[in-house]
C-alpha cells in the first residue's frame, strides 16, 4: 500500500470535500445498508394493514412482513445508485452488503445467546430480535436473486435508452425483481423450508397466494410512488 493510500489521499472526497457525486454515493450506500439491515431485523413480524374494501385472493387486509418499507427502500437507493454510477459498482454494492447481512445476523444471535441479567428482558429480546431460520433462508435467498437481477435488467433497459426513460428502467426492474423477491421469500420462509426441514409454519397455498399477493401489490405500489423521487435525486446529483 502506498503511502498516499495509507495516508486517506485518494479517497472519493480528495478533489473536494463537499463534490455533489461522492456525497451522494455515500448518501446513497448507506441508505441502503441501513435499510438492508432494518429489513433483516424487522422480517419476523407479520402486518396486517387494512383496507378500505375487500380485493379479491387478498381480502379486507394486507398481509405483509415487517420488512417490506425498509426493503423497498434499498431499491430506491440501488437504482439512484445504478443511474449515477454503473451496473458495476452497484453490483458491488448489492453483494457487499449480501454478505454484511451474514455480520448483522452474527452480532444478533451473539447479543440473544450471551447471559441476561433480567430475564424477562432476555425473553424479550429473544422474541423482538430473534429471527427464526425460516425468515432467514427466505429474505437471504430473495434478496441476492432479486438484487441481482434488478441491476441487470435496469442496465439492459438503459443500454437500449441511454439516459432516457429513467422512469421506465426503474419500473420495470423493480416491478421485477420485487416479483421475484415476493415469490422466492414467502414460498421458502412460508412453505420449502416448514415442509422440508420443519422450520417455522408451513402455509397453506390459499394463504400462500394472499400473502404473495398483498406485499407485492404494496411494493409496486412504493415503486410508483418513488419513481419522482428517483428522478429528484438523480437530477440534484448531476445538475
Amino acid at each position: 500500500m502506498s503511502s498516499r493510500t495509507a495516508g486517506g489521499q485518494d479517497g472519493p472526497f480528495r478533489a473536494d470535500p463537499l463534490d455533489r457525486s461522492a456525497v451522494a454515493a455515500v448518501a446513497l450506500i448507506t441508505l441502503f445498508t441501513v435499510a438492508l439491515a432494518t429489513a433483516q431485523l424487522t422480517a419476523v413480524k407479520v402486518l396486517a394493514l387494512p383496507l378500505p374494501f375487500a380485493l379479491p385472493v387478498v381480502g379486507p387486509e394486507i398481509l405483509l412482513p415487517g420488512a417490506a418499507l425498509a426493503y423497498a427502500l434499498t431499491f430506491l437507493a440501488s437504482d439512484c445508485y445504478a443511474e449515477l454510477y454503473g451496473r458495476r459498482a452497484t453490483q458491488v454494492v448489492v453483494n457487499v452488503a449480501f454478505l454484511a447481512n451474514f455480520l448483522v445476523l452474527a452480532l444478533v444471535w451473539s447479543t440473544l445467546a450471551a447471559p441476561g441479567v433480567d430475564p424477562e428482558v432476555s425473553a424479550a429480546f429473544q422474541t423482538a430480535l430473534g429471527p427464526t431460520g425460516n425468515i432467514v433462508a427466505g429474505s437471504l435467498l430473495a434478496y441476492v436473486v432479486s438484487q441481482n437481477w434488478d441491476v441487470f435488467v435496469f442496465h439492459a433497459i438503459r443500454d437500449r435508452t441511454g439516459e432516457r426513460m429513467l422512469w421506465l428502467r426503474n419500473l420495470a426492474s423493480t416491478a421485477t425483481s420485487q416479483a421475484l423477491d415476493t415469490v422466492i421469500f414467502v414460498g421458502v420462509a412460508f412453505y420449502a423450508a416448514p415442509t422440508l426441514f420443519g422450520v417455522g409454519i408451513a402455509f397453506e397455498p390459499p394463504a400462500l397466494l394472499a400473502l404473495g399477493l398483498g406485499q407485492y401489490l404494496l411494493k409496486l405500489a412504493i415503486a410508483v410512488l418513488d419513481t419522482p423521487v428517483v428522478y429528484l435525486i438523480v437530477g440534484a446529483v448531476r445538475n
